[in-house]
Formats: C-alpha cells, structure tokens, sequence
C-alpha cells in the first residue's frame, strides 16, 4: 500500500510557500535567543547552524544542545537565509517543539490507568507535516492512546503539525524516540501486537486487532522500511479498486485506526 501526495503543480507551489511561512513560526533565531532558549529548558526539535560556521558563542551552544540530545543540523547559509525569512540568524537557529514530547512509558501507563488495552500509532520516517498532524488529530479522534515518532529521518512537532492537528497535540501524547526498532522490540516484550500497514498483506478488515496494538504507518513515499517491516507482526492492507494504487498516508492511517477501534 503505497502513501503518495497527488497534487498540481500550482498545488504544491502554494503549499511550500505555506510550509515556509509555518517553518518561521517555530524558529528560534540568533545566539542568544538560541543560548537562552536551551538554558530555559525549552523543548528543541532541532539546531540549525550554517555549515562550517564555529565562530563566537556557537561551539557552546552546539556543545548544550548535544549534551541535551538534541539533533544538529549542519545547513548551507543560503538556505538558514531563506529558512529565516531574512531575519539575522548569527549562523544559527533552533527549531521548538509545538508540545512538549512524552515518553513511551507515559503513555502506555495512561492506558492502562483507564483500564485500557493500549493503541499506539508509530509513524515510520513520515516527512509530510501535514500528515502528521492529520493522523494526531485522528488519534484523538478515535481515543488512541499515543504516537511514536523517530528522532532522526522524520517530520516533527512543528508549527505546522500543531496547526494541522487543530489543538489535538494538547491531548494525543507524541513519543520521539532515537531508535525506532529498538522501541519497537521493546513494545513486543511489553505484549503489544504491532501491525505495519502495506501492500500485499491480510485484508485491514479480516484481521484481529484485540490486545495491546501498535500500528505502523509508513513514509509518504517509501512506505514502511524493510527493518521495521520485519519486526511486524501482521501486515494489513487496504483494498484499491481504482486506477490510482496508492492512498495519502493520513488517510490510510484513519482508516485504519478505525478498524482498530472497531475491533476492539
């Protein structure tokens, strides 16, 4: 089951005009407004700084930021220029989080505090904000408990993902975690049943989703990764009966997540 956006060219044209205009919404420009947004304790997504660029307080900001586990970007100058909107970034900039981020602990123990068979949904390296916040705001919807995402090599809780999620991001705890099939494994210990939603697998609807259940949903383009794959333990599909075989992948999602709900 492949996730792909199908859109005009005018379409995305207009859509990355207003990624770019949300991307300014969460960035923390400067060193200072950096330094000082790391010693607050802010939740951080992600350190920007220009490509070879080392000079003044920078070294010491990358140094806490490091220390704290966030992730720092090397980017060319050119592009922090325009990721910016012109602003003055000193050579650096620092992306917040829209919500502070749970740990997958919390959220299974959440669950499990209503009396509650746990439903996680995990998003495989989904680069589209607008899908995350989509399949959020579905999450809340349909009472899942939470949503694991990977700390590298996938979109976060920006600005955007908060706006599309329409507040769903207050309520739908959001894990982001440094090693995704190791999460996983770990998730198998604790008796979940993780179901990775592709092609050529059990038809969505025939399959049992009782027990504690995490669903995997895959990049936009890629679909899930052959690792993460592997350590499923079903694979669910959705039928396609017309000429385009694919589906956006927040739509699959919701669908599936439904059928989950449903079952249970």
């Amino acid at each position: 089951m492949n996730y792909r956006d199908s859109k005009k060219p005018d379409d995305r044209a207009f859509d990355k005009s207003r990624d770019n205009q949300d991307e300014e919404q969460d960035l923390i420009i400067g060193r200072n407004a950096s330094m000082e947004a790391l010693r607050s304790n802010r939740e951080i997504d992600t350190l920007f700084v220009a490509r070879g660029d080392r000079s003044g307080s920078i070294g010491a900001i990358i140094a806490i930021a490091h220390d704290k586990g966030i992730v720092v970007k090397e980017v060319d100058r050119r592009k922090l220029d325009g990721m910016c909107g012109g602003a003055n970034h000193q050579g650096i900039a620092a992306r917040a989080a829209a919500h502070k981020y749970a740990d997958v602990e919390d959220i299974i123990k959440a669950a499990e505090d209503k009396g509650e068979e746990p439903f996680i949904v995990i998003c495989d390296e989904l680069e589209d904000p607008h899908n995350l916040g989509a399949i959020i705001r579905t999450a809340d919807a349909c009472g899942a408990h939470g949503v694991i995402i990977p700390k590298r090599r996938g979109v976060s809780l920006t600005y955007a993902v908060g706006k599309v999620s329409a507040g769903a991001v207050e309520y739908v705890p959001v894990a982001r975690v440094s090693n995704l099939p190791q999460t996983i494994d770990d998730l198998k210990k604790k008796g979940f049943w993780v179901y990775g939603a592709d092609m050529d697998g059990n038809p969505y609807d025939k399959q049992d989703y009782s027990g504690k259940v995490a669903l995997v949903i895959g990049s936009e383009g890629k679909g899930i990764g052959r690792l993460i794959r592997e350590k499923c333990d079903f694979i669910v599909s959705l039928p396609m009966k017309g000429k385009i075989n694919s589906l956006n992948a927040s739509v699959a999602a919701g669908i599936l997540m439904y059928e989950v709900i449903k079952n249970r």
